[in-house]
């Protein structure tokens, strides 16, 4: 499968750019047509403007912030026929009540029959009382129980969680699940790829899912047909149509592997050569992964079965991929894994945040590749500041999207007026998405704190406590700070002119980027 870079990127930006040039024909036939019928017809006219007004009701009265409605609303009563397409199109899932009935019906029986029993931890346990509320939130928002039977290991190399990962994976014996937002084939991917077409030739079965938006640049259009070839299972999520269509929006934004149901790993790392710094597009890489053993795999093996029978649902048994987990001795902490989904109106990942915020006592620390946040989280991050808990955000130092970069710094004043204090990571681009709350529990996952990641993707994450993975990542947020400039003070004053103009103008687009 090896092949030259460049031909590569040739054929998939040609198929984004044509897809492109279709769907921009399309908005501007609509456009044209619409505005031909408004001009023409003082019904139409008054039709397209009480229109207007029903889908800015419904967007005021959707169960999500303010700070996300306004813009939306603005914008269709300005522009009603252009507005109410854009809406359209970037912020509505577009998926289709069947679609969206299916993914549910799979990953409730899948959650109901699997994660129940072996290893889960009681939330009456007097031990669990600090973590009590918040493991009980997720379990109950999504399903997914908490576990204490479970080892983990952190990554703040990513080179070292790829070793790890290409260890585990020679060892398969039953199957191996993988689940990117990007794969590259290029030399990690190429690495990866010699050990599951081995462990495939001794009877291992190989699933991959990808999704094809994130994939575009790195990946021939084919690359799931070459993989089938060689033996491996794929499917692509949601491929790129050159027809409008709304579910578009909605990408698979997470990172799984699973071995044997009881070896996983996740993070915030793509098996794309840049995330391990093989190439340096944007500087130096930085990024973090982990890695689980024991019973809360089972959290990861049924959001890949979820993500593969939601595309085509072909499995009628799942009873071999959840094997009986014999615990893992010592003191391994607590460990939940969880999935959001986007389709369900919870908000789980930015909940969770928030529930941490809010239980801070000492500290809290973020990593995050892009800051783009809701009032309030705003609110919450500069009210735990004001009552004297130390709030650091990390963000890149060189950015991979200029004019996301801008706006993330847009979102600073507001935040460091209020005692919250930035760090840019001067060597390059942070792509860590990871969180500690007072050196005893943490996050490490796919969510970024960003308006896609929070609203529009399917990601996951794993919230732990008092366990060893939580200390190295409390290590690598003292190693990384070093390295970084605080911008804090550059930021305090008010911004005024055309400076504080342009932030405004940036902020009503944040929720497409």
């Amino acid at each position: 499968m090896k092949r030259k870079m460049d031909n590569v990127t040739k054929n998939s930006i040609g198929r984004l750019i044509v897809v492109s040039i279709f769907l921009l024909l399309q908005i501007t036939w609509i456009l044209v047509l619409f505005f031909n019928f408004k001009q023409s017809s003082v019904w139409i006219s008054t039709f397209f403007n009480v229109l207007a007004m029903l889908i800015v009701l419904e967007i005021v009265n959707k169960l999500t912030n303010a700070a996300f409605k306004l813009p939306w609303v603005i914008l269709i009563l300005i522009t009603p026929m252009s507005g109410l397409i854009l809406y359209l199109m970037t912020c509505h899932s577009g998926i289709t009540k069947k679609r969206k009935e299916k993914l549910f019906k799979i990953g409730n029986a899948l959650r109901s029959n699997f994660l129940n029993g072996d290893g889960e931890i009681s939330l009456d346990d007097e031990n669990k009382s600090l973590y009590s509320k918040q493991l009980r939130y997720i379990k109950n928002d999504s399903a997914y129980p908490a576990y204490d039977s479970t080892k983990t290991e952190f990554y703040g190399d990513t080179c070292k969680a790829l070793d790890a990962l290409v260890d585990e994976l020679s060892k398969a014996k039953k199957f191996i699940f993988m689940e990117y937002h990007a794969i590259e084939d290029a030399t990690a991917f190429e690495h990866i790829l010699s050990v599951l077409k081995e462990r495939v030739a001794n009877g291992v079965e190989v699933r991959i899912i990808y999704d094809d938006i994130g994939s575009v640049g790195f990946i021939n259009p084919k690359f799931n047909k070459q993989l089938c070839k060689l033996g491996i299972q794929c499917r692509v999520f949601n491929p790129i149509m050159p027809v409008i269509n709304v579910f578009m929006n909605n990408r698979d934004h997470r990172k799984i592997t699973v071995i044997d149901g009881c070896v996983g790993f996740t993070g915030g790392y793509n098996l794309a050569d840049e995330y391990f710094n093989i190439v340096h597009p944007y500087g130096e890489w930085k990024d973090s992964g982990l890695k689980l053993e024991g019973s809360a795999v089972k959290n990861l093996t049924v959001q890949f079965l979820e993500m593969w029978n939601t595309i085509e649902n072909t499995d009628k048994t799942f009873d071999r991929y959840f094997p009986k987990v014999p615990p893992c001795s010592g003191k391994n902490g607590i460990v939940q894994p969880y999935g959001d989904c986007p389709l369900d109106d919870i908000y789980l990942g930015e909940n969770v945040y928030m529930n941490m915020i809010s239980d801070a006592k000492n500290y809290i620390w973020f990593m995050t590749p892009y800051l783009i946040i809701s009032d309030e989280m705003s609110r919450m991050l500069t009210l735990a500041a004001k009552k004297g808990i130390d709030v650091r955000i990390v963000t890149p130092g060189i950015p991979d999207k200029r004019f996301v970069y801008r706006i993330t710094r847009s979102y600073y004043h507001q935040l460091v007026k209020s005692g919250v204090r930035i760090y840019e990571f001067t060597p390059g681009f942070l792509h860590s998405k990871q969180c500690i709350c007072d050196g005893k529990s943490a996050v490490v996952g796919t969510i970024n704190l960003d308006y896609r990641s929070l609203y529009f993707h399917f990601e996951n994450a794993v919230f732990m406590a008092d366990c060893n993975a939580v200390q190295d990542v409390k290590k690598d947020f003292d190693e990384t700070l070093p390295r970084c400039r605080e911008v804090t003070e550059n930021y305090r004053n008010e911004i005024h002119g055309i400076n504080r103009i342009i932030n405004q103008v940036i902020r009503l687009f944040a929720p497409l980027f």
